[in-house]
C-alpha cells in the first residue's frame, strides 16, 4: 500500500479554540512537509482555496455560514509547489485540489502549470512529479466573482446541474492546453441540457418552464442548448516546450461520465476525497480500467488517492489501551468540531459515519483498521492536520504512522 500525506493549512480554531497566526500556519505547514520527505511519504498533497471563508459569511448567499477563520490559507498552489521541492528531496507534490473555474479560469491555469513545468524540468536529472488534481470546487463564492453564475432565468433554474457542465468544459479547455494544442471555442465541447442532467422531473421542469418563458416558446423543449462559458479565438499557452512525463493529472470529480470524457484528451486519473461507499470505489476502478487514456499505462488501484483522517496516538507514558482511549476522545474532540463550523450545529448521525470512515486508535489498532478496510494496492492520502495546530503532535503522529503503522500494514506484522 501507498502511502501520501494530506495538508489542508486551514486557518480555523482547533479542538482548544486556539487560531494560529498565517505566518505560523506557513511555518508548520512547511516544517510538516520537511519531516514527511524524510519519513517516506510519496506525495505531499496541498488543500487549495481562494477568498476568505470568514469574508463571504457576510455576504448574502454565504456558503459556509458558520465556519469560523479560513479553509484554507494555500491560494496560489504552483508558488507553494515551488518552495516545497525547494525544502525537499523525495517527496512529491501534488494539488487536493486545484479550482479550475476560480483564479482567473482554466486558460490562466494552464499557463501557471506550463510554466512551472518548464522551470522545474530545466534540471534533465529531475524526475519528482507536479500531481494537479483539480475540480470544480467544493465552495461556490470561490468562483462567483471570475464570472461563474447564472447569466439568465434557465441558467438559474439549471444552476446545480449546468455548473457541473462548466466545469466540464473548463476541464477540456485545460487539458487541451496543457497538450499543446492550438484551441478556440468552435472547438470546444457544447453544452445541451436535458432530463439526463438533473435529479427530478420536477427539477428538470423548472428549467423548461424557465426556457419556454425566456424565449417565448410554445411548447416545452426537450433539449436546451447553453451558450459557451468561455468564448475565445484561437489560443496555445506558453511556454509550451516543457517535460510533459514531469505531469499527473487528476480529476476531483464522481462523475462517470466526466471521468471517461477528461480521459479522451490526456491520461486523468482519479481522486476520491470524501466517504464513498465500497461499491462505488470498486465501479470506479472497473470504469477507469476501461476508459484511462493508453498514453498512461495500464490502470492501477493506485491511481485513485483517497483521503483517509488518521487519528493515532502512540504518546509516551500512555499504555496500549490508554492511547486506544485518547485516540477515540481526539477524534470525536475534532470530528465535533468540523460538523460545528461547516453547518452550526452538531450531528451526532454524521460524526458517527464520519469517525467509522476514519481510523482511530493506538498504532496496533489502526494498523488493523486499515488492513481491513482498503485493499493492499490502494493509494491512501494521510490526513494528520485535521483541526490540530500543535505541530510538533502532528509530526510525532506522522511519524508513529510512518515507523510503526505502515510496516504492520504492508509486512503485516
Amino acid at each position: 500500500m501507498d502511502f501520501d500525506i494530506f495538508f489542508s493549512i486551514s486557518q480555523t480554531p482547533d479542538t482548544s479554540g486556539y487560531t494560529p497566526s498565517e505566518n505560523e500556519m506557513f511555518a508548520n505547514f512547511f516544517e510538516q512537509v520537511e519531516m514527511a520527505d524524510e519519513l517516506g511519504f510519496g506525495v505531499a498533497w496541498v488543500a487549495q482555496a481562494h477568498l476568505s471563508t470568514e469574508v463571504q459569511k457576510k455576504n448574502s448567499k454565504p456558503v459556509v455560514p458558520h465556519y469560523p477563520g479560513e479553509v484554507g490559507l494555500c491560494t496560489d498552489f504552483v508558488q507553494v509547489a515551488q518552495q516545497m521541492f525547494t525544502r525537499t528531496k523525495n517527496i512529491e507534490v501534488g494539488s487536493a485540489v486545484m479550482c479550475l473555474l476560480a483564479n482567473g479560469g482554466p486558460i490562466a491555469h494552464a499557463e501557471r502549470v506550463g510554466s512551472f513545468l518548464a522551470l522545474h524540468g530545466m534540471n534533465p536529472d529531475e524526475s519528482r512529479k507536479l500531481h494537479i488534481g483539480f475540480s470544480a470546487g467544493r465552495f461556490e463564492f470561490m468562483a462567483r466573482p471570475y464570472g461563474i453564475i447564472p447569466r439568465d432565468i434557465v441558467e438559474e433554474a439549471a444552476w446545480p446541474a449546468l455548473r457541473g457542465q462548466i466545469f466540464a468544459e473548463a476541464s477540456e479547455i485545460f487539458l487541451r492546453l496543457l497538450n499543446g494544442e492550438v484551441i478556440s471555442t468552435k472547438n470546444i465541447r457544447n453544452t445541451t441540457l436535458a432530463r439526463a442532467n438533473f435529479r427530478s422531473d420536477e427539477d428538470w421542469q423548472d428549467v423548461q418552464d424557465a426556457a419556454v418563458e425566456l424565449g417565448g416558446l410554445d411548447t416545452m423543449p426537450e433539449s436546451i442548448d447553453i451558450a459557451p462559458r468561455y468564448d475565445f479565438e484561437d489560443i496555445k499557452i506558453i511556454p509550451q516546450d516543457w517535460r510533459r512525463d514531469l505531469l499527473s493529472l487528476i480529476l476531483g470529480s464522481h462523475d462517470p461520465r466526466l471521468q471517461i470524457e477528461v480521459n479522451k484528451w490526456a491520461p486523468v486519473q482519479v481522486f476520491n476525497l470524501s466517504i464513498t461507499p465500497p461499491h462505488l470505489i470498486d465501479a470506479t476502478h472497473d470504469r477507469m480500467a476501461e476508459h484511462y487514456h493508453p498514453n498512461g499505462g495500464k490502470w492501477q488501484r493506485s491511481m485513485m488517492p483517497r483521503t483517509v483522517m488518521i487519528f493515532v496516538n502512540d504518546e509516551n507514558g500512555l499504555t496500549a489501551q490508554e492511547c486506544s482511549a485518547a485516540a477515540h476522545e481526539e477524534a470525536s474532540m475534532a470530528l465535533n468540531t468540523y460538523w460545528n463550523a461547516l453547518e452550526g450545529t452538531i450531528d451526532p448521525a454524521k460524526v458517527a459515519k464520519a469517525t467509522d470512515n476514519a481510523v482511530i486508535g493506538n498504532v496496533e489498532e489502526v494498523a488493523i483498521q486499515i488492513r481491513e478496510r482498503f485493499h493492499p494496492d490502494d493509494r491512501l492520502m494521510c490526513w494528520f492536520d485535521f483541526f490540530n495546530h500543535d505541530s510538533a503532535r502532528v509530526q510525532r503522529n506522522m511519524d508513529a504512522f510512518m515507523t510503526k503503522v505502515a510496516p504492520r500494514v504492508n509486512g503485516g506484522e
